[in-house]
């Protein structure tokens, strides 16, 4: 049977073995009462007007609503969904049945998901700051189904109805901070799931609560919309070269013109002489190498890159939509694209400056400290704004307006 002529339950249960399969490739399980949800929540309901071969491909979000050219609603894609409930229901112990559980950013999909984990006695309420994503959400819900799924119109950096705890919070939008309300909605052992920017680059955090603190059980690189309201943060671009641009998430000053005219010197490029296979998690590195610069040099920036402007060898980005690069004493480097020997890769940094070779050796010698140190995971904790240094734990420390971010690392 084509795909053309396939039922939307066969389209259904197509995506999910492809998700099973993408969690085995990278490490993972699939919890089978995530496969169960998948199988039995009717996706192409929440994505009317488009065809459901496309509502159902497994890496792909479909976008809702758009402002301009800027998209601020989608239905995420179900690869990223499946992770992020699987994060959810590893770090609550027990799993996820009758608990009460706050989604914030709707749109209805993964909401009725969460509807089939919790069960009878748990409960779902999703919030959104749009109206008219609210009521569509409420639309697609009761077609679905899933009517006894609480929909609330609001701005979620408030707390959600007076002295209401859940168990679980999973926030389906871009932040950029934690604000209180989140923490404090959340009872003692409770879980955050969040994509947080820490350094211009996004994960899904799995976060518990331990008091006034919450700490990461796990993380998975991710790309979502931005929050909008009142914690919203903007994300600023700075073109540097055709096509190559920096991006600047923590208040970074950076002047195109210089950057630009160091891209034109002569590139240094140093490798870290490593051999390592296919699944290492170059994520963690990319946070590691962040979280380690960022006491060295003047500035950690994001690097990203148009593919013709890769093409035309002007940049060679380890992965062109976010590579961790830095900025000190008039030099310019970037961890650059990998170099393979059979199935194993060697890292490298590439630099651009008058202290090229130096700048290119220092974080290459990051990724060799990294490698021998056995690959080790990022932990975060978030702690108040107003936490004293005594009270932080040992790490690299990343101030935002409501928390304190602390970075750790944990071998793999």
């Amino acid at each position: 049977m084509s795909v053309d002529t396939m039922s939307s339950e066969g389209l259904r249960d197509a995506m999910v073995d492809e998700l099973v399969a993408d969690h085995a490739a990278k490490g993972l399980t699939m919890r089978p009462e995530v496969e169960a949800a998948l199988r039995t929540v009717p996706r192409e309901l929440y994505t009317p007007g488009v065809p459901p071969e496309e509502a159902y491909r497994s890496d792909t979000a479909v976008i809702t609503k758009r402002h301009g050219d800027e998209t601020i609603s989608s239905v995420s894609a179900p690869w990223l969904i499946a992770e992020m409930l699987g994060q959810a229901a590893d770090a609550l112990d027990g799993g996820l049945t009758g608990r009460h559980v706050l989604e914030i950013g709707s749109g209805g999909y993964n909401a009725s998901l969460l509807r089939e984990l919790v069960g009878p006695s748990g409960s779902v309420t999703t919030v959104d700051i749009d109206p008219e994503v609210a009521e569509r959400a409420v639309a697609c819900l009761a077609a679905a189904g899933y009517g006894d799924v609480t929909v609330v119109c609001a701005d979620a950096e408030q707390p959600i109805g007076p002295s209401r705890r859940f168990d679980l919070i999973i926030v389906t939008a871009g932040a950029w901070d934690i604000p209180p309300a989140w923490i404090a909605q959340l009872g003692e052992g409770g879980v955050l799931v969040a994509p947080l920017r820490t350094f211009g680059m996004t994960r899904s955090w799995a976060l518990r609560r331990v008091g006034d603190r919450l700490v990461s059980q796990s993380q998975r690189l991710c790309g979502f919309v931005a929050m909008q309201g009142t914690g919203a943060h903007e994300v600023r671009y700075v073109d540097i070269a055709e096509g190559v641009h920096l991006r600047l998430d923590e208040g970074q000053q950076v002047s195109a013109e210089s950057v630009g005219g160091l891209l034109s010197q002569p590139r240094e490029q140093v490798w870290a002489e490593v051999s390592l296979p296919p699944r290492t998690v170059l994520a963690d590195l990319d946070l590691w190498l962040a979280a380690r610069l960022a006491d060295e040099v003047d500035q950690v920036v994001v690097l990203s890159a148009q593919q013709e402007a890769v093409d035309a060898d002007v940049v060679t980005p380890a992965w062109r939509f976010g590579t961790p690069a830095a900025l000190h004493e008039g030099t310019f480097f970037y961890r650059s694209a990998l170099r393979w020997a059979d199935d194993l890769f060697d890292l490298g940094a590439c630099a651009h400056g008058p202290n090229a070779a130096a700048a290119a050796g220092q974080m290459v010698a990051h990724m060799r400290t990294w490698v021998d140190a056995g690959q080790p995971a990022p932990v975060l904790h978030v702690l108040p704004a107003q936490a004293p240094d005594g009270d932080l734990p040992a790490g690299t420390v990343l101030d935002k307006r409501h928390s304190r971010l602390v970075l750790t690392f944990t071998p793999a």
